[in-house]
């Protein structure tokens, strides 16, 4: 579940979207760990090079709607749950 907090003071830390990344590809890697695949295994389920796997789990690659479509394709789960983390945006204020 993503729960968004949203201030004016929180939108002017641009680093929100950096930490969004970092939590998506944190729960992205704890799935792919659950079921056991290494970021070859996985591409070869979808239709993602393996060293772009490698990126999104660090989160240093920022993803579309079709790339969350394949990863939860190649891991065999409903997109949505791709987004169940927690994230509130006041919480990242610095």
């Amino acid at each position: 579940m993503i729960i968004l907090v949203v201030d004016r003071a929180t939108m002017q830390n641009k680093n929100y979207k950096e930490d969004f990344l970092l939590k998506f590809g944190e729960n992205f890697g704890k799935i792919r760990r659950s079921k056991s695949l290494s970021f070859r295994s996985l591409s070869q389920k979808c239709d993602i090079d393996y060293a772009d796997l490698n990126k999104i789990e660090r989160g240093k690659r920022n993803i579309t709607l079709t790339t969350i479509i394949e990863l939860a394709r190649g891991l065999d789960i409903h997109a949505r749950e791709l987004f169940d983390f927690s994230f509130t945006l006041k919480d990242l204020e610095k």
